[in-house]
Formats: structure tokens, C-alpha cells, sequence
């Protein structure tokens, strides 16, 4: 029975091709291990729950959003810079900013997408 063809790693930009059924090629596979993580695993808790909470009553409108005129209710605390496992700069309120789920979205989707990032074990 003939075999699947490999699929190319996930990872943005690798030219590497994988076995059917894996995401990441072995050079990329450590940069995604969090991916798979339940989110209690990242570090989302409830001590995280208290802490964004407590930011989004301090900043309740999407910083995206007011640049461009409009008021929106923050319904997210984003990370500026993704932690990737680094607990320094998860807790770091300087690295925090509140966003509405749709301007959240967006930037997860371009901004952080394409910015190739290490995890801190």
C-alpha cells in the first residue's frame, strides 16, 4: 500500500518536509512544544485571570482601536511581545496591552505569526 506524501514543516518559512501526521520538522519541533500545552500549562491561571481583570478595569479600551478614533471595550490582555514560556515576560505588565478580541485576532494572525520566537525552559 503506498505510503502519504510528506507535508512541509509548519514552521513559516521551512523548506524541510515532514512524515504524514507530524507538524514540525526536528529543527522546529522544541519552538512548538508549548502549542500543545493546555492553557493552565502556559501559565493562564488563576492567578492570571485575577491579574488581566484587574488590567482590563485600568485599561478598559482597545489600544488599536483608540489609535485609529474609534472606543472600544478591551475584552484581552495581550502579550506585545509573545512570552513563549518565559515567565519574566509573561508577568511583565510593561509587555501587556488591552485589545478587543477582533484587533487581538488580527495581530495574533500577522504581527505574531511571522516572528520566529524561542521557548525558555
Amino acid at each position: 500500500m503506498p505510503r502519504r506524501p510528506s507535508t512541509p514543516c509548519k514552521q513559516n518559512g521551512c523548506p524541510n518536509l515532514v512524515t504524514y501526521g507530524n507538524r514540525y520538522c526536528d529543527d522546529h519541533k522544541i519552538n512548538n512544544i508549548l502549542d500543545a500545552k493546555p492553557t493552565k500549562a502556559k501559565g493562564y491561571n488563576a492567578r492570571w485571570n485575577k491579574a488581566r481583570i484587574r488590567y482590563l478595569k485600568l485599561n478598559p479600551l482597545c489600544v488599536y482601536c483608540q489609535r485609529e478614533g474609534r472606543l472600544t471595550k478591551a475584552t484581552v490582555v495581550d502579550h506585545i511581545t509573545p512570552h513563549r514560556g518565559d515567565q519574566e515576560l509573561f508577568w511583565n505588565q510593561s509587555n501587556w496591552q488591552a485589545l478587543c478580541k477582533s484587533c487581538h485576532d488580527r495581530k495574533t494572525k500577522t504581527i505574531d505569526r511571522y516572528v520566529e520566537y524561542t521557548y525558555r525552559f
